[in-house]
């Protein structure tokens, strides 16, 4: 059987029928004259809880895939940098035993594992976002129990355990830092360095932090001192708070503005980022299907604009948003995550990206990254149910999305849609004091970009819904406007991802779910986990007066890139 074939058939067996709905006619529009400024590639950033997976054969194959979406730089960031222990990784844990002490009490710095984690970067394309965290086991206050021994179905509290610990000396903690970025120099040199960010620690308003808010002020300013110690051009920032971060960002944003730094004695504490974590309202699994809630990650980024955007001395500071997802674990498992794998986290990732510009620029702020919190999971079973980007070295639908965004670059372009939900209303507070998110209608709509230099137009058109259940597809009428003079008769290039395309899932599916695939099917589902074109377009556009129509069907939970080129 074809592959294309098998695609369909898995696309019938995984989801019910729906063809029998009448398609809902959605018109979009864009206007290439009509621009407002650089569209970022804020798609470029990622991370996980697991440092020590990227070092192993499927992490470096997915390190090679993020590389490849070519430039600007990818960055990586990860938990666990400064953790004590062997290196052997395990579901959200990692170590590198970069810090243990004699029986003297004098420091012992070893920067094997962290070194093969940044060469693993480095070596695919990829650079750090250099966490300085976790608590090595020596500088704890409190090191016992050390190492968690957490798994999926566990509470996911039993992971703060002596790591999460605030240092028994901080001197020694800055110095660990001021020795680990002045090793980081020395072998990579201050000009590569430069190109990092450093940020100290993760989510310190919640358990992943065991001292008070004071306290890590105190450690923050300690590892700050100690990187610009080894490199003064260094790129700082921080504090990668759980959401918004209330009274916790507020505090912290003061201390750095306006207060005595701990180790310096100085006022005021260097901010060259600011960054914290937005994700969705966690999936509920109502009536035998996933509901998503991509109205709570989108209020978070709102709120967290809104509060940055009340300093005027942080106006124009770069802001990362330091994980950026639609729940909150990515190492865990059950029915109500059941749209990982599928096309509903691909088309969440579509619209809830585009929004991401659109709240930037709502809010005045220089949005610069958001990270997304999904690596891969090393020998686990095949579309296991975590969060990832891919599953043994296949890359999942979602990452076809990100393919699509680095595909984009120039100015965005206005691009209207009579199927848009509008992110005000996305994120609008409905009853039970949630974001009413996607429940309705679904959203239908696109994110445009124009490159003049490269002579490319580029169109990301999605079809989303917050319920994973059947739906009509899309029949779209895309009208596109103001093209530039040159562009009389530009190729088209129309990539999808949906049930029979860029999906290396359904085809598994169709297969049999093989626990253990043969090498000729795995080679099957190489081919189909890259992002792939739509069958039976025309190669051609025909432009009139700088405007041209496109007619396609976009199914529910599917996601199109149109690109022009002339």
């Amino acid at each position: 059987m074809r592959l294309f074939q098998r695609l369909l058939l898995a696309a019938s067996v995984s989801a019910p029928a729906f063809a029998a709905d009448a398609p809902l006619p959605v018109t979009i529009r864009v206007d290439a004259s009509k621009t407002f400024g650089e569209l970022k590639p804020i798609y470029r950033f990622f991370g996980a809880d697991e440092p020590n997976y990227a070092t192993m054969k499927d992490g470096r194959k997915l390190l090679r895939d993020i590389g490849n979406l070519g430039a600007p730089q990818e960055y990586f960031r990860a938990h666990s940098l400064l953790c004590t222990g062997d290196g052997t990784p395990a579901l959200k844990w990692g170590s590198t035993n970069i810090y243990t002490e004699d029986a003297a009490g004098r420091p012992i710095y070893d920067w094997t594992i962290v070194d093969r984690i940044f060469d693993a970067y480095l070596a695919n394309g990829v650079k750090p976002y250099a966490q300085i965290g976790f608590m090595p086991k020596a500088l704890s206050i409190k090191p016992d129990p050390y190492q968690h021994e957490w798994r999926p179905g566990f509470p996911y509290n039993d992971i703060y355990t002596g790591w999460a610990y605030p240092p028994k000396d901080y001197a020694k903690w800055g110095e660990l830092v001021y020795q680990w970025v002045k090793h980081c120099v020395e072998k990579w040199g201050a000009q590569e360095v430069e190109s990092w960010y450093w940020q100290v620690w993760n989510e310190a308003n919640i358990g992943y932090w065991k001292g008070t808010p004071e306290e890590f002020r105190k450690l923050h300013d300690f590892a700050i001192a100690g990187v610009l110690r080894a490199l003064p051009t260094a790129r700082v920032g921080g504090p990668d708070t759980a959401g918004d971060g209330g009274k916790f960002m507020q505090d912290f944003l003061e201390h750095c503005l306006r207060g005595k730094n701990h180790a310096t004695g100085q006022i005021g504490t260097r901010l060259d980022f600011l960054s914290f974590h937005s994700k969705g309202t966690t999936p509920t699994f109502p009536d035998g299907h996933v509901r998503m809630g991509i109205g709570g990650q989108l209020r978070t980024i709102d709120l967290a604009f809104a509060r940055f955007a009340s300093f005027p001395e942080l106006k124009g500071k770069p802001i990362v948003i330091g994980e950026s997802d639609p729940d909150g674990c990515a190492a865990c498992q059950g029915p109500h995550l059941g749209y990982r794998n599928t096309t509903v986290y691909s088309s969440y990732t579509a619209a809830s990206f585009a929004r991401k510009h659109l709240l930037a620029e709502k809010h005045g702020v220089n949005l610069e990254g958001a990270t997304t919190w999904a690596f891969e999971f090393e020998d686990q079973p095949y579309f296991a149910g975590f969060r990832a980007m891919a599953s043994n070295g296949l890359t999942l639908p979602v990452f076809n999305v990100h393919r699509m965004m680095a595909k984009m670059s120039g100015v965005r372009v206005d691009a209207q849609s009579s199927g848009d939900i509008g992110v005000e209303n996305i994120i609008k507070v409905a009853t039970g004091n949630q974001p009413q998110g996607v429940r309705g209608a679904p959203d239908i709509a696109a994110l445009a970009s124009l490159d003049p230099a490269a002579k490319k137009l580029a169109v990301l058109v999605w079809h989303y819904h917050d319920d994973d259940v059947p739906g009509p597809a899309a029949d779209v009428s895309l009208t596109l406007a103001g093209l530039p003079a040159a562009a009389t008769q530009p190729k088209l290039t129309h990539y999808r991802v949906d049930a029979t395309h860029s999906n290396a899932y359904t085809l598994w599916q169709s297969l049999g779910s093989p626990v253990a695939p043969s090498k000729p099917q795995y080679q099957q589902l190489e081919a189909a986990a890259q992002l792939a074109l739509l069958e039976n377009q025309p190669a051609t556009v025909a432009v009139n007066g700088g405007a041209a129509t496109l007619q396609f069907a976009l199914p529910r939970q599917g996601v199109s890139l149109l690109v022009l080129e002339w």
